[in-house]
């Protein structure tokens, strides 16, 4: 019998179409969708939003078309999935994953807080705390988290470094996130107001990768 010609492996930027990549809190699935072309597939990927499906439709009525294609490429979409507890979720339950992407985090927009409020940094934190302690324990053998964030003020007194290192991670490299490398990705800034516009990214975003300190 003839061999079975082994599938072009590809690539874009940190991600290939080799690894298993969980994607958190996906907005418009706008960055999942991105992915899945450069692999001209997503059987590799499993694409996770924290809302509800109506509501992402009310929120990010952009995401129709990104969820379409995501599912039609043979990625498993999955709605209702909570950072802080997603490793007991029965539908990710056991499954393992080379790299698990959370792209600028943010624990809402209220009317009465602005970024800079110790109220709302405090939010962002137990954020960011609740999908370290999760994420970490979803890892396989090697796997990495990518957090992608602002690194200015005030975003970079949320320190997420030091909480990456509470829940057993550390950094292992930390690289400048420009979104010209994600064709169509579009940044959005959720949380109930406005969701469906921009999150300004400005100009010190970054992509944080780590891994476990202890194996």
């Amino acid at each position: 019998m003839p061999s079975r010609k082994k599938k072009k492996e590809r690539w874009i930027s940190h991600y290939s179409s080799s690894h298993k990549i969980l994607l958190v809190g996906e907005g418009d699935f706008s960055f999942s969708a991105c992915l899945a072309r450069a692999f001209r597939s997503a059987t590799n990927m499993v694409a996770t939003s924290f809302d509800s499906q109506g509501a992402l439709l009310t929120k990010h009525w952009s995401s129709i078309p990104h969820i379409e294609e995501l599912r039609r490429l043979g990625c498993l979409v999955l709605h209702d999935v909570d950072v802080h507890d997603m490793r007991w979720d029965p539908r990710l339950e056991g499954m393992k994953f080379d790299i698990i992407v959370f792209n600028f985090p943010h624990a809402g927009h209220f009317p009465s807080l602005r970024e800079r409020d110790a109220s709302l940094i405090k939010e962002h934190k137990k954020l960011i705390t609740g999908f370290f302690k999760s994420s970490s324990k979803m890892l396989s053998e090697d796997g990495e988290v990518h957090v992608a964030h602002r690194d200015d003020y005030p975003y970079n007194t949320w320190e997420i470094e030091k909480l990456a290192n509470k829940a057993g991670l550390g950094l292992i490299e930390k690289v400048e996130f420009r979104k010209a490398d994600y064709p169509g990705y579009h940044n959005k800034r959720g949380g109930g107001i406005q969701s469906n516009k921009k999150f300004p990214l400005g100009d010190y975003s970054f992509t944080f990768k780590f891994s476990p300190l202890y194996s």
